[in-house]
């Protein structure tokens, strides 16, 4: 038995053999709790391999491996009508560099959330009829161009926000140390 120590990535645990606590029988209770979810733990309590499951239980591009990833699992027996539907977009703000200036830090926060998107629009350009543009100044307009070319599929994105609070608790302890 493979213990995963560590591991965040669902795909990599169940494709490699790793050995995995089944907890997608809670995936119709998050579907049932709202669209705008945010899950508060303690860290390294599973928050990050919990938003991994959710990836690539909603991804659309996943569809085709869905036996392979969830089929011996609750979840796999028992789908949910969302299953597999979303455009699926991550961000984490554990990239961001919190160790500059304001500013530094904006334009960190805004090439991680570009490079997502870049990454994004390479992953599903088969399914968008218009390209995503990546603007380096303001990455809220990179964003507003992923929603325009998800519009027009009739799909809906799903957005993962993992480390949150990162930056903002670095920069929060920082000031701590520098007074």
């Amino acid at each position: 038995m493979k213990i995963p120590y560590a591991i965040s990535d669902f795909e990599k645990l169940m494709l490699e053999g790793y050995y995995y606590v089944d907890r997608t029988d809670r995936i119709p209770f998050t579907e049932q709790t709202g669209p705008y979810l945010l899950f508060l733990r303690p860290r390294r309590f599973g928050k990050s391999l919990w938003l991994s499951v959710l990836k690539n239980y909603y991804d659309l591009a996943k569809a085709d491996q869905f036996e392979q990833l969830f089929g011996g699992l609750f979840i796999g027996k028992n789908p949910t009508p969302l299953c597999n539907q979303y455009f699926v977009l991550k961000w984490d703000f554990s990239c961001v560099d919190s160790s500059g200036t304001l500013d530094e830090i904006k334009t960190s926060l805004f090439s991680h959330i570009n490079s997502r998107i870049d990454h994004f629009h390479s992953s599903y350009s088969e399914y968008l009829s218009t390209e995503v543009k990546t603007d380096d100044v303001n990455a809220i307009r990179s964003f507003e161009s992923v929603l325009s070319s998800i519009e027009k599929t009739g799909h809906k994105l799903c957005l993962f926000i993992d480390e949150y609070d990162n930056f903002a608790n670095e920069m929060m302890a920082r000031r701590r140390e520098d007074d």
